[in-house]
């Protein structure tokens, strides 16, 4: 497996899934012991699945859409990683269709884990493979919609931001070059990673793919910041999407 090279000399420019169809549990529904708040009280934070530690993040729901059916259908919907991983707000209240104080509340939880590991050199990830890649992505694995994810990475590959580009089927004609290298720029890294997921299980690159990804590593020779791969990720499986430029 050929491993990612970045060039010595960088220029820059300065609850569980609710099944369809099933009756959603509903706060009011579970007995006290059962509640996310007095489950961590009684247990600790530990004891508590995704959904339930959102729902108390949340507080509330709204008038259609108990606060634990929320939290389990964002953490369905974004996946796991994927939400804390957002910092648009706007994009986040949109994309899920949640009042935006809840998503401002979300994107600074995220700010907060960014920052505390920042500051923890176990924190960064070392990307020097597409295998790195599909393991350090594993939570797009089952994501229900496509999500296109940059890493970017410094000089000695390590992963210093991990940024949501889009969500919804990767297009030439959707995704633009200065959404991925504007972050590149903002945190002044060497290279760039992007991936992206298939829910269809198959990790066959479509022309889309393909043009994206030639896009992309053509504006990175311009700009000086190379996109050394574009990974397809699926349940079981990746594959690098086949470049006329690299």
């Amino acid at each position: 497996m050929q491993k990612y090279a970045i060039p010595s000399s960088i220029s820059f420019l300065d609850r569980s899934p609710i099944v369809e169809g099933e009756y959603p549990i509903l706060i009011r529904d579970l007995p006290s012991e059962g509640k996310p708040r007095e489950k961590l009280l009684a247990q600790g934070p530990e004891a508590l699945s995704m959904r339930e530690l959102a729902a108390l993040l949340l507080v509330t729901g709204t008038t259609r859409e108990d606060v634990l059916e929320m939290s389990s259908r964002i953490v369905r919907d974004y996946g796991e990683k994927n939400i804390f991983a957002e910092r648009n707000a706007n994009r986040l209240s949109n994309d899920l269709d949640i009042p935006i104080v809840k998503a401002c509340t979300i994107v600074a939880v995220g700010e907060l884990i960014r920052r505390f590991a920042s500051n923890t050199p176990s924190g960064f990830t070392t990307i020097r493979t597409s295998r790195d890649v599909y393991e350090h992505l594993s939570d797009m694995r089952d994501l229900r919609k496509e999500h296109l994810r940059g890493l970017y990475l410094n000089a000695h590959n390590r992963v210093i931001r991990d940024e949501i580009v889009s969500i919804g089927t990767v297009d030439a004609n959707i995704i633009h070059a200065r959404d991925v290298f504007r972050i590149a720029i903002e945190c002044n890294a060497a290279a760039v990673v992007i991936a992206h997921n298939h829910p269809s299980g198959e990790t066959d690159p479509s022309p889309e793919d393909v043009e994206v990804t030639n896009r992309l590593i053509q504006a990175g020779k311009i700009i000086g910041i190379p996109v050394l791969d574009h990974v397809i990720i699926a349940r079981s499986s990746y594959a690098s999407v086949p470049a006329d430029y690299r």
